[in-house]
């Protein structure tokens, strides 16, 4: 079963050069387990466009739809064969990258 892990940004700043480190260790042991499907970064919510498509015409706005002191900073796409093992894998992510992450099965 695939697992989505959501990074949750609640920190001032980036990854520091530690953190990317960490991070990268633990990419190379999800590959390793053949747990790795796709995991990517993600730009500030200042970076982000908005489009609504559901009236009569697009909307496109600039930016976050909602002000929020947390937000989506990366994620990871895994295999895991249960929840318990994609919550140890959380866990190990989460203390990886220093942020909280969000656990999700995709249906």
């Amino acid at each position: 079963m695939q697992y989505l892990l959501s990074v949750i940004f609640d920190a001032p700043g980036l990854a520091t050069p530690d953190e990317d480190v960490a991070i990268d260790v633990f990419n190379d042991r999800l590959r390793a387990e053949g747990r790795w499907v796709f995991a990517g970064g993600l730009g500030t919510p200042e970076t982000a466009t908005v489009i609504d498509n559901r009236g009569g015409a697009a909307i496109v706005t600039d930016g976050p739809f909602v002000e929020s002191k947390e937000f989506l900073a990366g994620f990871w796409i895994i295999e895991a064969p249960d929840l318990d093992v994609a919550l140890a894998l959380a866990a190990a992510g989460s203390k990886a990258c220093n942020r909280k992450v969000e656990v999700r099965p995709f249906l």
